[in-house]
């Protein structure tokens, strides 16, 4: 249980004294720093104000309702008049917010609750409708499957001017008694930040069963569970930080960056005995690197750290795959003249492999590393055909950042040979629609045909046709041989 929260003063401040300065009388927004359990302490990074959503509306605002007690407490007592406003939130865009700003946090870095720019009697009055907004978030938003129990929310009251902070429960049902009060001050938390970065290598052997032997089929879920068997896999992986083995909670007393490296046991690919030997009709290979980093307290423990490093590798190598998955529902949505010939492409995630007889593969996007806050960074994902230009909309739209970095200050750890690509290997007589190869080769996606009874038998007639005039040859040859001797 968090008890007490500290925040950045420098970024607060300028929330402030942006919120001060608009017209604005509600606004909502993320909440970005770190809970630690073994600090039992809160740290505030910054705060990210929700966008307005596709309609062009904002994602709070403020109505007010006058009801008959209000009227007949007005009546009675006009000095004192009963202020009955309250918060509308647009809780689903709030979360679908929260969705898209964690793929961009790195390890150490969570979205860690909601905060409110609101008078004291809205918010008084909006308590149930911010602690739903709250669970939205943190189920768009989770930290790790043992998920903590809490989140915060922040709230800014300008009538008069002060910081509260309370801790939402996310166990029990969402009251008004949920909240609880936790003490909150400002000060200099980046200067105790210490910084890890790992570079991680994995290739993972993923089998394609038949039809029925396997819940998973498509490409999507068959990486899907080969992520989430490695994850676990990698929780077990022993580490080493500056070239000494982690064997204790101690925490880590020198300044500077610190490179970790993960150590996992050889023969230990749980993911290949999914399923029995007769049940494998084929092979995907996805490998690769992941460039990961983590921020912690500098009193936190290392182990701490390496977990961190890992939640972040697998939250890495799922987002990328969320990416992919995103952009083939978006890409079916068809026009009224491309609607049928829509319906008999598959997008690339949704291909059944044990039916494809062809090699696919695919390049998922890579890891790029944007400056932030004081020597840290927030990350983004780019598909091979992007460039960097891609960045600026995500970050000033989704980070509320007011501009992007000078180029040369992106960190691209992941641009040579550290993509990820994933190799699929059938051995099937059922033949691939030519709408879908089409489908892939637009999308960037390499296919090869294995057309190997005509490419077989192609080339046993020519080495046989070869072998027949050659041995014709030396029988001509050797009879000249023999009729000259004798002569």
């Amino acid at each position: 249980m968090v008890k007490a929260v500290v925040g950045e003063e420098s970024q607060l401040k300028l929330a402030e004294d942006r919120l001060s300065c608009s017209t604005i009388p509600a606004q909502v927004g993320l909440v970005i720093g770190r809970l630690s359990s073994n600090l039992d302490r809160g740290f505030v990074f910054d705060l990210i104000p929700t966008p307005q959503n596709d309609t062009g509306e904002a994602a709070c605002s403020l109505s007010g309702t006058t009801s008959t007690d209000d009227k007949k407490k007005q009546s009675k007592s006009k000095s004192q008049p009963s202020d009955s406003s309250s918060l509308f939130v647009d809780k689903d865009w709030v979360a679908e917010h929260a969705r898209q700003v964690s793929r961009m946090l790195l390890g150490g870095m969570k979205v860690v609750g909601i905060y409110v720019w609101a008078s004291e009697n809205a918010f008084k009055n909006s308590t149930i409708a911010l602690c739903q907004t709250v669970h939205g978030v943190a189920e768009a938003a989770p930290f790790s499957e043992n998920d903590s129990n809490e989140r915060l929310l922040v709230h800014i009251c300008y009538s008069p001017r002060r910081w509260t902070c309370r801790n939402c429960s996310l166990a029990s049902n969402i009251t008004s008694s949920s909240l609880r009060p936790c003490d909150f001050k400002m000060g200099r938390v980046f200067n105790s930040l210490q910084t890890y970065k790992c570079m991680y290598n994995f290739n993972l052997r993923l089998p394609i069963c038949h039809e029925g032997a396997s819940n998973a089929e498509t490409l999507s879920d068959i990486l899907r569970q080969g992520i989430s068997v490695h994850a676990n896999e990698l929780r077990g992986a022993k580490a080493m930080v500056d070239g000494n083995l982690v064997v204790n909670d101690e925490s880590c007393t020198t300044d500077g960056l610190h490179e970790i490296e993960l150590l996992l046991p050889f023969f230990n690919d749980t993911s290949a005995k999914a399923c029995s030997q007769k049940d494998v009709v084929g092979l995907l290979v996805f490998s690769g690197s992941v460039c990961s980093f983590a921020y912690l307290n500098s009193k936190e423990p290392i182990s701490q750290a390496v977990s961190e490093i890992k939640g972040d590798i697998i939250r890495s190598l799922q987002s990328r795959l969320d990416i992919i998955c995103d952009e083939a529902d978006e890409d079916l949505v068809p026009t009224e003249d491309d609607a049928r010939e829509a319906r008999d492409v598959k997008p690339v995630s949704g291909l059944v492999l044990h039916s494809m007889r062809k090699t696919c593969c695919l390049a998922f996007p890579r890891r790029v590393f944007v400056p932030w806050l004081v020597g840290t960074f927030i990350c983004d994902y780019l598909q091979p055909s992007e460039r960097l230009e891609v960045l600026k909309d995500h970050c000033v739209e989704l980070m509320s950042m007011e501009a992007l970095p000078d180029a040369s200050t992106i960190l691209e750890a992941e641009v040579e040979a550290t993509s990820m690509i994933t190799e699929s290997f059938w051995d099937v007589a059922v033949s691939f629609p030519s709408k879908s190869i089409s489908s892939l080769e637009n999308k960037g996606i390499e296919t090869r045909t294995n057309n190997s009874n005509n490419a077989v038998k192609t080339t046993n007639f020519n080495i046989m046709a070869a072998a027949a005039v050659l041995f014709l040859i030396l029988s001509i040859l050797v009879g000249f041989i023999l009729t000259d001797k004798r002569t």
